[in-house]
């Protein structure tokens, strides 16, 4: 094992230098972190982290008696706790590499880290938030599974999953995590936020009263990816977050089949303000970077012909309230 008084080979300046270079890079891929509620874990303080909230009110329809003080009422909690996991990876470089390359190796592998991290933090919490339990399915007829996926996503499902929402008493979402690695939140105008993969922005295009982000006029978009809104739902495509391939029905219908025999299906996720909660990549510490140069010995090592730069994090995300979150799994129309 390498010798080192420290987890890094550089000074803390660089360490600082090179995590702000791993979150530049690792901000454009992430796109669901931003509305979630966010929890940063203190070091020290076990591997669980909860997050609590009140517990509403009843509404009070008995009238008051006159001169009679009605019961007062305490206040309670409830606590949504998960436990975190610890996710890095590793590049090997060279003595080699580091005294004869001409490209900057260091800088390059910084770039691809940071976006290889991003994009593990966005799976894990894309498998999170596309697990919950309010579904609908889009099909032909009434589907009730995945199996019978055969259609794209249409208007009238849009407005079923609203009304589910609506009648929740979901709140629209607000305010989002701001562009830098620097943790901040920004006003945003109120509305539903769905999420799916790049590969339904032509059905969302095609949707009656879509209205493009380059049209939106007095407020702007709150995500590079975002494509436009349909009436209080706004849309952000990412090809990250997957589909399930040649899981839907045999029937193809004109939607995009992976094998050529099933429909893949893509899952759409419609969520409210406070659905769900993760611990965010933003900050000193959130992200720790490893940098060991080559050149120094070590029993494994003798002549210090390898160097290593790396990354490692501790995450974790939960739904918070399955009944502020839905998701609709469709098809997508095969452009070929």
């Amino acid at each position: 094992m390498t010798v080192a008084t420290t987890y890094s080979d550089i000074s803390q300046r660089t360490t600082v230098w090179a995590e702000g270079k791993m979150l530049e890079h690792a901000e454009p891929i992430l796109v669901l972190d931003k509305f979630g509620d966010t929890k940063p874990l203190p070091k020290n303080k076990a591997d669980t982290i909860t997050f609590r909230r009140p517990v509403p009110y009843t509404v009070s329809m008995t009238q008051l008696v006159e001169g009679v003080t009605p019961a007062p009422k305490s206040i309670s909690y409830e606590d949504v706790s998960v436990q975190m996991g610890q996710y890095g990876d590793l590049f090997e470089l060279s003595d080699r590499v580091a005294d004869m390359n001409e490209d900057p190796v260091l800088a390059n592998a910084s770039m691809l880290l940071g976006e290889q991290a991003a994009e593990t933090k966005e799976l894990i919490l894309w498998g999170v938030l596309r697990a919950g339990t309010s579904v609908f399915y889009s099909g032909t007829g009434t589907p009730t599974a995945r199996s019978a996926v055969n259609d794209t996503l249409t208007l009238n499902l849009q407005r079923a999953v609203v009304r589910s929402l609506n009648n929740q008493r979901a709140k629209k979402i607000t305010n989002m995590v701001g562009p830098s690695p620097k943790y901040a939140t920004e006003a945003v105008a109120a509305s539903y936020v769905a999420f799916g993969h790049t590969d339904l922005e032509q059905d969302i295009r095609d949707m009656n009263g879509f209205v493009p982000v380059e049209k939106y006029g007095n407020f702007s978009p709150i995500s590079p990816y975002e494509i436009g809104k349909v009436e209080t739902v706004r849309y952000i495509l990412s090809p990250v977050l997957a589909p399930f391939t040649d899981a839907g029905s045999a029937t193809l219908n004109g939607c995009v089949s992976t094998g050529g025999s099933n429909v893949d299906v893509y899952p759409v996720v419609f969520i409210a303000k406070n659905a769900y909660g993760h611990v965010p990549l933003k900050g000193a510490g959130s992200m720790n970077p490893v940098v060991i140069n080559p050149g120094r010995p070590s029993k494994d090592d003798p002549l210090g012909q390898r160097g290593y730069v790396g990354w490692k994090m501790y995450y974790a995300a939960v739904i918070l309230n399955e009944s502020w979150m839905s998701r609709v799994e469709v098809g997508a129309t095969d452009l070929t």
